[in-house]
């Protein structure tokens, strides 16, 4: 279990905490909230085949005519410092 946290806690400090200021409490708060949804629910891990923790993978997308046709979404969270990105129809 130490070697979990210590890697969530690495990863949030380099990918928002040392990219960021935090004027309060509530505003540190906030952040670490939207972090964590970033976290579990978005970002690909390097665990099993990437997966991400609540979530399975989507069927990949393999027909050259479908790849052709792929319209890709941005969805900034915390004022854009964290990017998800997925395909729109």
């Amino acid at each position: 279990m130490n070697s979990i946290m210590e890697r969530w806690i690495q990863a949030c400090r380099q990918e928002l905490l040392d990219r960021t200021l935090i004027w309060n409490h509530v505003h540190l708060i906030h952040a670490l909230r939207e972090y964590e949804h970033h976290h579990n629910q978005h970002r690909p891990h390097r665990g099993i085949a990437n997966a991400r923790p609540l979530r399975p993978l989507p069927e990949p997308i393999t027909g050259p005519a479908t790849l052709t046709r792929l319209h890709v979404h941005r969805h900034d969270r915390l004022s854009g410092l964290l990017h998800e990105y997925k395909n729109t129809a």
